[in-house]
């Protein structure tokens, strides 16, 4: 497998809800970690000549910056886009929040939650267990980690949280193999390095 997870789109499908697309997860009232639900952003817009809705998250990582998955342009007002990673399915855009979360490293074989949103702008929820940290040649942090749990549309570029209420990745992806479903995330540490590449890129 490559760096770069958004070059594999063959292989999952994206979280974001598109037109008729079911919700999936299960519905929740509000998020229950205090700091993760005031870093939570939800995206909403009109597609498609304003014929459909799309529908997904975000999440505050540093006073006045967000991350969203790439894929998730359209539901962006363009001026506040501070720039996406090429080889990853990252966006950062600017907010008027303030609000972060701590963060930790995913651990295998823990529990987390997901949230994103549903069809109808509602709040989901999903549960999992990380399954795999997938490593790469020459990278200081793990290119993704997937985890098997019942998210999937509307979940794009949304937190997933361990059981200390800590931040540990964002939504990307998702693959259905055999009766599990595996979700993709990128950790909190390959978010940090790819908005410092875009604050600081290579000369």
């Amino acid at each position: 497998m490559t760096k770069s997870p958004s070059s594999l789109a063959s292989l999952f499908l994206l979280l974001a809800v598109t037109g008729c697309a079911s919700s999936s997860g299960a519905p929740a009232t509000v998020i229950a970690q205090p700091d993760i639900a005031a870093a939570y952003l939800p995206l909403h817009a009109r597609v498609h000549l304003g014929i459909d809705a799309a529908d997904g998250a975000a999440v505050v990582i540093a006073p006045g910056i967000a991350v969203t998955n790439a894929h998730n342009e359209n539901l962006l007002n363009p001026k506040t886009v501070i720039g996406t990673r090429q080889d990853y399915d990252l966006m950062f855009f600017r907010t008027a929040r303030g609000a972060t979360a701590p963060t930790a490293a995913p651990v295998i074989g823990e529990s987390v939650t997901a949230y994103g949103q549903g069809a109808d702008r509602e709040l989901r929820i999903a549960h999992g267990t990380v399954r795999e940290i997938k490593t790469c040649p020459g990278c200081t942090a793990p290119a993704y980690f997937t985890f098997a749990g019942n998210a999937g549309p509307g979940f794009s570029g949304g937190p997933v949280v361990d059981g200390g209420g800590r931040l540990v990745g964002i939504t990307f992806g998702y693959k259905d193999v055999r009766s599990e479903r595996l979700i993709y995330a990128y950790d909190m540490a390959r978010v940090r390095i790819e908005l410092e590449a875009l604050r600081h890129p290579a000369r």
